[in-house]
């Protein structure tokens, strides 16, 4: 099983865990809601598990143009 981190926005590689003994609890995800949970964790057929984050750079950019936070897909 493999963790996998990416950017919810610009879908960017951000890293990954290859080791099956890491757990939720470790990596923090227990301590999301339910709904946090169904947006931002994704698990996939071969056992893996995507983690969708944002990056440093859509972080920026969002935090200098809120504005674009409305859209539905804002960093196309």
């Amino acid at each position: 099983m493999a963790v996998k981190y990416v950017c919810r926005h610009c879908q960017m590689p951000l890293g990954t865990f290859d080791n099956a003994d890491v757990s939720e609890f470790r990596l923090g995800l227990h301590s999301l809601t339910l709904d946090e949970r169904k947006r931002i964790i994704a698990y996939n057929s071969n056992g893996d598990v995507t983690v969708r984050v944002i990056c440093d750079y859509c972080n920026q950019t969002l935090d200098s143009n809120p504005e674009l936070a409305l859209l539905s897909n804002p960093l196309q």
